[in-house]
């Protein structure tokens, strides 16, 4: 085979991976869907199998009701709607979102929304949610009422209900989940703005990075550390135990958003835990730092091994390669992996204070591929 006949190279950011597109739905339509289902139990003495909810969006989707039960002389009812997240499962998907609805007698009009066993109780400041009250969050609220209200009619003229939403297993479903750092103990939290979950979202994912800082921010912390995974995390906690576990968020690839959030908020101090790849992409100034939004710049990489001493010929393999990991392995058998990430961590500072200015101080903690430390660099070492 000549040269010219040789498949082109797939780079990793050349084509995306294929994934599913199906729609799921939120814990919150969920929850409104099963309220809405048990308050029609409670007015027709019998709980539908099928239920058509309105979402926060205004959409109309009808849910498959399980579990349905009336108890006409305690004016209670009770049903199920079991949660469907579509092509993008998480920690939730498949949970049994639950509602009993419970006459209360000779409180006309009234709505009183409640969260049972497996919903979490916020114990925090900075959620926009009731401290000690049920981590159902605004949007899903007002919809759960809404729904409820939309079919009680003639039964609210008189008398009022008490929504109470419950998720068997919901307490360990959370340990999956931020919750337990943001505040959340002892189940899960009911979301959703639009009550539509769009598979692999990446917005669920920013609004957590903004909503950990503004936790952090309101328990008057005065650091916040980025890490960009579960791995980088755990390697920032070691090296900063004097920190409050709520300093610790886990931006991802979400680079813009973390730091916009840290400045809105005023942190004086912003410290950013990460590997070779990542950091690599912090030195190109990118918001987003995921594989396929762009290739890792291996003339930063190159021009970086130059500058600590790398020999001409590796230089011109790391800008050939396709990982930053290849640079970091090859430049460690020379003896210069702490050389090779401190100069890749002052670049990635000079980059970051260009794009996010603000009167924060900056630290730049790299670990490698095991989560062991290689360095730290503050910013008076790159300014």
């Amino acid at each position: 085979m000549n040269a010219d006949d040789k498949p082109a190279k797939v780079r990793k950011g050349d084509a995306k991976r294929q994934r599913g597109n199906r729609t799921g739905f939120t814990t919150g339509a969920c929850s409104a869907a099963a309220a809405r289902a048990a308050t029609l139990g409670l007015l027709l003495s019998e709980v539908p199998e099928t239920v058509v909810c309105r979402l926060p969006n205004g959409q109309e989707q009808a849910f498959a009701t399980s579990d349905g039960s009336v108890e006409e002389s305690a004016g209670l009812a009770h049903a199920v709607i079991v949660k469907d997240a579509g092509d993008d499962p998480d920690a939730t998907h498949g949970a049994h979102m639950t509602a009993d609805v419970r006459i209360l007698k000779h409180r006309a009009g009234e709505v009183v929304l409640k969260g049972g066993f497996g919903v979490g109780v916020v114990t925090k400041d900075g959620l926009g949610l009731e401290v000690g009250g049920p981590a159902i969050n605004p949007v899903p609220r007002r919809n759960i009422i809404d729904n409820v209200r939309a079919v009680a009619g003639e039964l609210l003229e008189h008398d009022g209900l008490e929504v109470t939403i419950s998720v068997p297993g919901g307490d360990e479903m959370a340990k999956k989940t931020l919750n337990a750092r943001l505040g959340i103990l002892g189940g899960i939290s009911i979301l959703g703005t639009t009550g539509i979950v769009r598979p692999y979202s990446t917005a669920a994912f920013r609004a957590s990075v903004v909503q950990a800082v503004d936790v952090a921010a309101k328990q008057g912390q005065t650091s916040v550390v980025f890490t960009t995974g579960g791995r980088t995390e755990k390697f920032a906690m070691r090296q900063l135990p004097e920190l409050d576990e709520s300093c610790f968020v886990q931006m991802g690839d979400f680079v813009k958003a973390a730091f916009t959030s840290a400045i809105k908020r005023q942190m004086p101090n912003i410290y950013i835990g990460a590997m070779v790849g990542k950091l690599t992409k912090m030195c190109q100034g990118l918001a987003v730092t995921h594989a396929w939004k762009a290739e890792v710049d291996r003339d930063i990489l190159a021009d970086s091994a130059r500058e600590v001493g790398a020999p001409d010929d590796l230089i011109e393999e790391i800008r050939a390669a396709e990982t930053a990991r290849f640079a970091a392995e090859k430049l460690a058998a020379l003896g210069l992996t702490e050389a090779f990430h401190r100069q890749l961590a002052r670049k990635a500072i000079r980059s970051l204070k260009g794009q996010y200015p603000g009167a924060y101080r900056l630290a730049v903690l790299v670990c490698d591929f095991e989560g062991q430390f290689i360095c730290r660099v503050d910013e008076h070492e790159a300014l």
